[in-house]
């Protein structure tokens, strides 16, 4: 049944509320623990029962932090890491150009300067080398190095970590999808081999090198040493868990949670200068550590230097970290530009092959490698389907995909590869990269679209838009955003709560930026509330509420907070509307 009558909405999407037993949950949580609505609404949504929400608004880490030793090769890894250490060994770092890539190398960087030992960073390039390890680069660091440590890929990195492996000890610290076998090294410490039971595969791989480093810390506390403040440095982890849209469950709530409260302290020179040229003047939250902080990290190994992100995350000097900020900030606005015209192109050639189907796909020549995975992502969003991009050079296309829930992509990515459809290819449930030949593209999207219908998709339409509870613009102020907070953060596995006001006139409408709407509404009775609907104009809704008249909607969308000039006020990010009747 549809929530306050709304079969398609302007946006053609049904509005969803709680069962009758999440209902029933929020009663309860209302009755036992004292929870206004709201916050009871978001916790029965989330499955929080009366005696675990305590614990749930205040989540500890050493409560839900597991044993590292939990993981294979986890106690082998921190204790070569260790003794590379303690033998003042040469020690190198080879990272993914992504975000997580990039922090979980600002750690290892960090812990082992505090430890006294500086190492080579190396992070390839994307267009150059692609991802992961490659056989000329392992050998050169070979040679130089005594220990490589690859973070954020290596998994399935069989001829290069074998070609390293030669003249030096290779630790794997990923999460990425394994195959059957693994390379041959000293350690591969990843919660998505197949020979791990999945108890922490939400994990991404700051949270799998956080967790060497505990185990690090303890074979000191063994020895009758001390290592570095690891509360510390959650702040980097907080952001790869965010930035790598991994499930805000279990322990990476906490991470993320205790995460922001590190980072609000502004004590690490690169995010502080990150945060300063994005003009973030208010304590991060997980939206800013996805939208705001994590696409400028992003955007040096996108479409410009592929180690300025990490140089930014483990950089001590405040004239070089703002350098560095101010080149990732502009490069994120190249970016931008690049993406929007990416976008445009690959939705008209979607279009064209038809957005109904199991797997929504474009390929394009010149389309820049660094973009294609957000165009994915923007695909996916607006059709409900996975979606995959490729950007075609000389033959061969270097591409991304994003999946939606319940569909797991990088398994049938990797199938595709260990078929011979792919040159190569892997990720996890939710994102993939994948390398292919021209002439194969055709058969590899068709059987990638074949694998994917199996999961169940392409059967809906556009998403539902899921709701917590209705609220009144009164109730919706600072105090209760903040109580709905506690019961965050919110992000991938655990959705932000989306509330929804009934028969709601708009007072104000106006156009502002690119293609955003700035409104305001009230229900009649002197409470009025202010909203933002981004990229309204890229759809229906931003025409239908411009031209309201004195027509009355149903209004959803979540809930922020918004300082101005001193002044704290709450306002809606809209996300839909429908015509009350």
């Amino acid at each position: 049944m549809s929530y306050l009558g709304v079969e398609s909405s302007l946006t053609g999407r049904r509005w969803v509320g709680p069962s009758v037993e999440t209902e029933r949950l929020a009663e309860t949580l209302v009755q036992r623990t004292g929870q206004v609505p709201a916050v009871a609404a978001v916790l029965a949504r989330l499955g929080v029962r009366p005696e675990e929400v305590d614990s749930y608004l205040a989540p500890r880490l050493r409560d839900l932090l597991p044993d590292p030793r939990s993981l294979r090769d986890m106690e082998r890894a921190a204790a070569r890491v260790v003794a590379a250490v303690k033998a003042r060994q040469r020690i190198a770092v080879f990272a993914d150009y992504d975000v997580d890539g990039g922090a979980s190398a600002a750690l290892l960087l960090d812990w082992l300067g505090q430890m006294g030992r500086d190492a080579t960073l190396y992070i390839p390039d994307r267009i150059d080398e692609g991802y992961g390890p490659n056989v000329p680069a392992m050998r050169a660091l070979a040679a130089r190095h005594d220990l490589i440590i690859c973070v954020d890929c290596g998994t399935l990195s069989f001829e290069p970590v074998a070609a390293a492996q030669e003249s030096a000890d290779v630790v794997i610290l990923d999460h990425h999808l394994g195959a059957e076998t693994l390379p041959e090294c000293h350690a591969v410490v990843n919660p998505n081999r197949q020979d791990e039971d999945g108890a922490l595969s939400h994990l991404c791989a700051a949270g799998v090198v956080f967790l060497l480093l505990v185990e690090a810390g303890r074979q000191l506390r063994e020895a009758g040493e001390r290592g570095p403040d690891l509360i510390a440095m959650l702040d980097l982890v907080a952001l790869a868990t965010v930035a790598d849209v991994a499930p805000l469950i279990g322990v990476n709530r906490a991470l993320v949670q205790q995460g922001l409260a590190v980072m609000k302290r502004r004590d690490r020179v690169g995010l502080r200068a990150l945060a300063d040229v994005a003009r973030l003047d208010s304590a991060p939250s997980a939206y800013h550590l996805g939208f705001v902080l994590g696409p400028r990290v992003n955007a040096g190994g996108r479409i410009g230097e592929a180690d300025l992100g990490a140089r930014l995350l483990a950089c001590s000097d405040p004239h070089g970290a703002q350098a560095m900020a101010e080149k990732l900030d502009l490069l994120n606005t190249e970016r931008r530009e690049i993406e929007a015209l990416v976008r445009a192109a690959a939705l008209a050639q979607a279009e064209e092959r038809g957005l109904d189907a199991p797997l929504v796909w474009a390929a394009g020549e010149g389309w820049h490698p660094g973009v294609v995975g957000i165009v994915a992502a923007r695909l996916k969003e607006q059709t409900n389907r996975p979606a995959v991009v490729i950007g075609l050079d000389g033959g061969v296309g270097k591409g991304s995909g994003r999946s939606v829930s319940g569909v797991d992509l990088g398994a049938c990515i990797q199938r595709l590869a260990t078929e011979g459809l792919l040159i190569k290819g892997g990720g996890h449930k939710m994102a993939a990269g994948l390398t292919v030949a021209e002439d194969a593209l055709e058969a590899a999207m068709a059987r990638l679209a074949a694998l994917l219908e199996k999961q169940g998709a392409g059967l809906g339409g556009a998403a539902d838009l899921r709701l917590d509870a209705v609220m009144m613009p009164g109730a919706a102020t600072p105090e209760l955003l903040e109580q709905i907070n506690r019961a965050g953060p919110f992000g991938q596995g655990a959705p932000g709560p989306r509330f929804a006001f009934p028969d709601q006139r708009i007072s104000f409408a106006k156009q502002v930026g690119s293609g955003h709407l700035k409104l305001s509404f009230g229900d009649g009775l002197g409470s009025r509330l202010d909203a933002i609907a981004f990229g309204a104009f890229d759809g229906p809704l931003g025409k239908a509420l411009m031209e309201h008249g004195q027509a009355r909607f149903h209004l959803a969308g979540r809930l922020d907070l918004n300082e101005w000039q001193g002044r704290v006020s709450v306002q809606l990010r809209l996300d839909d509307a429908a015509r009350a009747s």
